[in-house]
Order: structure tokens, then sequence, then C-alpha cells
């Protein structure tokens, strides 16, 4: 699969920065089920002499796509993952289209609750759970002046 294909089957360019950047590139798909999140995975992202994606890049596109979907729900992006579980039930070979539609579980005040099934085509090869806490902007305003003056 190209960036051309997944275009054309209505998949967007996912803007991330820093090193959500250097993991990617992620993907992204809204329809009136939800958000669907992708990763079009290449040599990069190998386990070397495997020929597979390497669970460290799916544990962090795990945590790109369930945070897709806590952002959506607190409507910025605010959040901090506080746990993240992934669970390997199958191997995802090089060049593959990895996608999860993650799911909100359940949003109080300063938590959120997501998972999600990430699959290889047709095939389930893993599953996460997180909790995301939701940052207060004011406090984090402060953390980041304090930053700069000690900085």
């Amino acid at each position: 699969m190209k960036p051309a294909d997944l275009a054309a089957d209505g998949w967007s360019d996912l803007e991330v920065t820093h090193f959500s950047a250097t993991a990617g590139p992620y993907w992204v798909r809204r329809d009136a089920d939800g958000v669907e999140v992708g990763l079009l995975s290449d040599e990069r992202h190998s386990n070397g002499h495997l020929g597979t994606v390497h669970g460290g890049v799916l544990m962090s596109f795990a945590d790109i796509a369930l945070g897709v979907r806590v952002t959506e729900a607190i409507g910025a992006p605010l959040c901090a993952t506080s746990q993240l579980s992934f669970h390997f039930t199958g191997a995802a070979t090089i060049g593959s289209f990895i996608t999860c539609r993650p799911e909100l579980v359940r949003k109080t005040s300063q938590l959120v609750f997501v998972r999600g099934l990430f699959r290889s085509g047709e095939r389930i090869i893993g599953t996460a759970d997180g909790i995301f806490s939701i940052l207060d902007q004011a406090k984090l305003a402060r953390l980041r002046d304090s930053a700069a003056k000690s900085g």
C-alpha cells in the first residue's frame, strides 16, 4: 500500500511533531462510526532480521492512536498517558498498514479510559488499554514558564 492509495481511500496525514513524527507516518480517517488511525510500516520500523514491525513501534502507535480518541473526547490535545498496556497477539510484516479504531470507555473530570484492537489487514495483531490524564491548562502554563526561566 502506498500513500496515494491511502489518500484515495479517504485517509489523510495525521499531523504530529517531535518524537511522534519520527515514529510515523500516521494516518487518520473519520466516518460515522468515529475515528480510525493507521500506520504505514516501512523498513525503519523493523525488528531487523525478522522482517516484522518492532514491538516498540506498535506501542508508540498505540499511544498515538488511543491519544487521538482522547483528544477528540476532551476537545484539545491537553492530555498525558498515565497508563498503557499492549497485548501482542500476532506480528505485522514490514510494509503492512496497521490500523486501530480507538474506543472511548469512560471519561471523568481528570481521566479518560480508552481501548483498541490493532489490525494488520483483517488480522488482529494486538489489543491496548490506556488511561490518559487531562492536563490543567493553567498548571501546564506555569510549568512551561518555570522551565523557560530555569533553562
